[in-house]
């Protein structure tokens, strides 16, 4: 079965309302911009997906990306560890209006719940955040004289992520900082769709460059020239 869509649009068409969607990126570093906005589309469009749980590094800057999602009404809940950007405005509006769920996670908790989601190990036990709010409520142990806290696994329905290069087995390789939670994310969600700089043929990427193999990969959609949610931020203030 062929992993190529033809479209960002049919990419995300499987996509339901309710779902879990993990998707990476670290502020613009990696966010499949592409992706993102033709959910949206399809959302104001149809009016589905909706009532979705995004897990992110953040919640959104300005009004694109993760921002576009959170001001068209289709996000139940972030899980994240920065609702606080440059522009958090479309998250600050709909969290003190009661209309969006926060689950607040460290960002080395939140990278290692991922983890564990992907090597299926269902908790874990870490240091960060014991004695804080984020701790209430979970349970903790004492190991060599320290308290510990226990965090479950994350794990999505799908994961929306940017890949450099990918070729049509669904082997990724990743620009620089770009890279951050993809490959962890692609691990945990038990579908994985990608937008690629570039597609080439099997074995056009070298294995010992391969960082997400295929197995974790089930759609791929070029986008030769992705755009960046910086470039975008600075076009709207103009």
């Amino acid at each position: 079965m062929s992993k190529i869509s033809p479209s960002v649009e049919e990419a995300v068409s499987h996509i339901q309302d309710g779902m879990v969607v993990m998707i990476g990126g670290f502020g613009g570093a990696g966010a499949p911009i592409e992706l993102i906005h033709a959910l949206v589309e399809r959302y104001k469009k149809t009016g589905s997906p909706g009532r979705l749980i995004v897990v992110n590094n953040n919640a959104g800057n300005g009004a694109v990306g993760i921002a576009a999602m959170i001001y068209a009404g289709m996000v139940a809940k972030m899980v994240c560890s920065f609702p606080r950007s440059t522009d958090p405005k479309a998250f600050t509006d709909k969290y003190l209006a009661g209309e969006i769920e926060l689950e607040l996670v460290p960002q080395g908790t939140l990278a290692e719940r991922i983890r564990a989601g992907g090597a299926g190990i269902p908790a874990f036990y870490t240091p960060t955040s014991f004695g804080t709010l984020v701790a209430e409520g979970k349970p903790v142990a004492e190991f060599d004289g320290r308290k510990y806290v226990q965090e479950r696994w994350l794990k999505a329905d799908v994961a929306l992520i940017k890949a450099e290069l990918a070729d049509r087995k669904g082997n990724l390789t990743y620009h620089m900082a770009a890279r951050n939670f993809s490959p962890l994310m692609a691990t945990a969600a038990a579908a994985t769709i990608v937008q690629a700089s570039r597609i080439v043929e099997p074995g056009g990427i070298d294995p010992e460059h391969v960082v997400t193999p295929g197995i974790f990969v089930n759609r791929i959609v070029e986008v030769p020239n992705p755009k960046q949610e910086e470039a975008l931020l600075r076009e709207v203030t103009k």
